[in-house]
């Protein structure tokens, strides 16, 4: 078992921002530094090839381990108030195998690191692992901010249980597309007994609405009660940056993005605002418009940069009016659903 390694969570449909992550985690963060795979679902067959050419990378294939968390989220799922409203028009959403990128806490490595795929690696972890000496669990979001209605969890309600005050409840809410934990902080049991707090207890009314891991996350390590550190909480404000591609200013220094004010070093950015099939699109020639653009095709290509698109050109009207339509449909079958 390694003492240190990276997940990330992907299938084909990220293939080519599977492919950026990777090779800028090789150039920004270590070449030799293990790097795990979650399977998102069986789409693997680029990615298992992908694999073949990366000593460092492999594919977590416990699939007992895989399933415990699937079923786990499912029943709360299942018993969540928003389960049972009809006009609800998230099913295929709600069901999505995120919670998966949550078996690294029985997975290889003792103390870990997780990015989205949907990320680049923008320095080095020194100072995310040595967090790991005092805390159990490290993020970099700025989620603490966003309003109750908004939040992860329901402040107010949690409130009257006397257990939490909006301070304690604000200061661990965080997202999951970033994070660094332990090996074992989520055992089989503890799950088990979270189960019991949410169904039988009524816990799942804590959580404030359902879009996906984040939430689920969030209910758990506010119930774990052990310690946890954002760094957009630090009293150091050289560790307080941004890291949103279409939100945040960064100023690009030889390939890697600095946080524009004060050039301060960002951990990662994620492009967490666009789909897969932009960056698709976006590898194929497409002129496609995504923030960052420059520095995700840098990193996309640095390895065959012979295969990066030359030039770009715009979707024909045709093009864009079917997949217009296409939205469209798809919508209505989620509101029917």
């Amino acid at each position: 078992m390694n003492n240190f390694g990276i997940y990330t969570l992907a299938n084909d449909i990220v293939y080519d921002q599977l492919v950026a992550l990777l090779n800028s985690i090789e150039i920004n963060v270590g070449e030799n530094i293990p790097v795990c795979i979650i399977p998102y679902d069986d789409r693997l067959e680029r990615v298992k090839k992908e694999i073949e050419s990366r000593p460092q990378v492999t594919l977590f294939d416990n699939w007992d381990i895989i399933e415990m968390w699937d079923k786990f989220a499912h029943d709360i799922w299942a018993v969540h108030p928003h389960n049972n409203r009809a006009k609800t028009n998230r099913h295929s959403w709600y069901k999505s195998p995120l919670q998966r990128k949550f078996v690294a806490f029985e997975g290889l490595f003792e103390k870990f690191v997780f990015y989205d795929a949907d990320s680049l690696a923008m320095q080095k972890l020194t100072n995310v692992i040595d967090k790991l000496q005092k805390f159990d669990f490290i993020f970099d979001d700025w989620e603490h901010l966003k309003s109750k209605e908004h939040a992860a969890l329901d402040i107010s309600l949690i409130e009257k249980t006397g257990l939490y005050t909006e301070k304690d409840i604000r200061s661990k809410l965080h997202c999951s597309s970033f994070f660094a934990a332990k090996r074992g902080l989520f055992t089989a049991n503890e799950i088990e007994g979270m189960r019991q707090k949410l169904i039988v207890e009524g816990e799942v009314n804590w959580i404030n609405g359902w879009w996906d891991d984040a939430f689920l996350f969030n209910y758990l390590t506010l119930r774990c009660d052990r310690p946890l550190f954002n760094f957009t909480l630090s009293p150091n404000g050289e560790e307080r940056t941004g890291n949103c591609a279409n939100a945040d200013p960064f100023v690009n220094i030889n390939n890697v993005l600095y946080n524009k004010d004060g050039q301060k070093p960002i951990h990662r950015i994620h492009y967490m605002s666009y789909s897969s099939s932009d960056f698709t699109r976006l590898c194929q020639g497409e002129d496609v418009d995504i923030c960052y653009r420059d520095e995700f095709l840098y990193y996309r290509f640095l390895k065959n940069p012979e295969q990066k698109p030359k030039s770009f050109k715009s979707p024909s009207l045709t093009t864009k009016t079917s997949r217009f339509m296409k939205k469209i449909k798809n919508k209505i079958k989620r509101s029917i659903a």
